[in-house]
C-alpha cells in the first residue's frame, strides 16, 4: 500500500492524482467549513479559485439558491453573504442552499485536484467519519494521496498534522510505502499531545485571533462533530 502526502498544492500535476483517491485538507478552515455546510443542509459548495471567478459562477445559477462566500487574509470578502467560517454555516443560513466559496488556501487545493477519483473532503471535524471512508478506498486500491492546502503557498502545520493523524491511523501495523511528506507528517503527531495543542500554536491561529475568529480555531480542532464525507466531482462538493 501506498500513501503520498503533498504539504502544498505547488507542482501538483495532473499524474499525480489522476485515477487516485484524494483528500484535500485545510483545517483551518475551508474543508471545515464546507463539512459543516454540507452537514447542516447545504446543497452543494462550488470551489472557486479567486474571488472574482465566484462572481462568475455566482451569476451563472439560480440566484434566490445561491450564496456568496469566501475569505482574504481571514476576513469575509465585501458583498459576499459569508465569510469562511464553519459557525457561519447554520442550517437557518445555508439549508437549501448552493454556496460558491472562495478562499485563499483551501478552494485552490481543490481545484487543483481534479482528476482524484474519488476527491473527498478531509479536516478534523469529520475525522472519524474520513477515516472509515479511506481505509476501505486504501484497502481496495492500496493508493491515496493526501492534499494539504498550506497556507499562502507554504507549508501550514494544521495541515500536515491532520495529514499525519491519518496516516498514522491507516497505518496501524501495516507495511505501507509513505513518500518523504508521509513520513514528516507522521513525525509531527508525536510533537503534540492532541488537536487542539497544534491547532492553537499556528500562524493560521495567531491570524485568525488578530481577526476576532478565535473562536473558529477551537471549533475547527474539535474532532468529529460531523459524520459527512464531502466528494468533489464535475466542479461541485456534495
Amino acid at each position: 500500500m501506498k500513501i503520498d502526502v503533498h504539504f502544498t498544492p505547488i507542482g501538483l500535476v495532473p499524474g499525480d492524482v489522476s485515477g487516485r483517491a484524494v483528500i484535500v485538507i485545510d483545517a483551518l478552515r475551508a474543508t471545515s467549513t464546507v463539512i459543516a455546510a454540507l452537514a447542516n443542509g447545504a446543497k452543494a459548495v462550488i470551489p472557486a479559485a479567486t474571488s472574482d471567478e465566484a462572481i462568475r459562477v455566482a451569476s451563472n445559477l439560480e440566484k434566490d439558491g445561491v450564496l456568496l462566500a469566501g475569505e482574504r487574509k481571514s476576513i469575509k470578502i465585501e458583498g459576499f453573504d459569508l465569510g469562511n467560517s464553519p459557525r457561519e454555516m447554520t442550517p437557518e443560513a445555508v439549508g437549501g442552499k448552493t454556496i460558491v466559496l472562495a478562499t485563499t488556501n483551501g478552494t485552490p487545493a481543490l481545484v487543483a485536484a481534479q482528476g482524484g477519483e474519488p476527491v473527498l473532503v478531509g479536516a478534523a471535524v469529520n475525522f472519524s467519519a474520513l477515516l472509515e471512508r479511506v481505509r476501505g478506498l486504501l484497502e481496495e486500491r492500496g493508493d491515496l494521496v493526501i492534499v494539504c492546502s498550506g497556507r499562502e503557498r507554504q507549508f501550514a502545520l494544521e495541515d500536515a498534522y491532520t495529514a499525519g493523524r491519518l496516516v498514522k491511523a491507516l497505518k496501524g501495523r501495516k507495511k505501507v510505502d509513505l513518500n518523504d511528506g508521509g513520513l514528516a507528517a507522521l513525525a509531527l503527531v508525536g510533537a503534540y499531545p492532541d488537536w487542539d495543542a497544534a491547532f492553537q500554536s499556528t500562524t493560521a491561529a495567531r491570524q485568525l485571533v488578530e481577526a476576532n475568529l478565535a473562536e473558529d480555531v477551537g471549533y475547527c480542532a474539535k474532532p468529529d462533530r460531523f459524520g459527512v464525507v464531502p466528494q468533489y466531482a464535475e466542479r461541485r462538493i456534495t
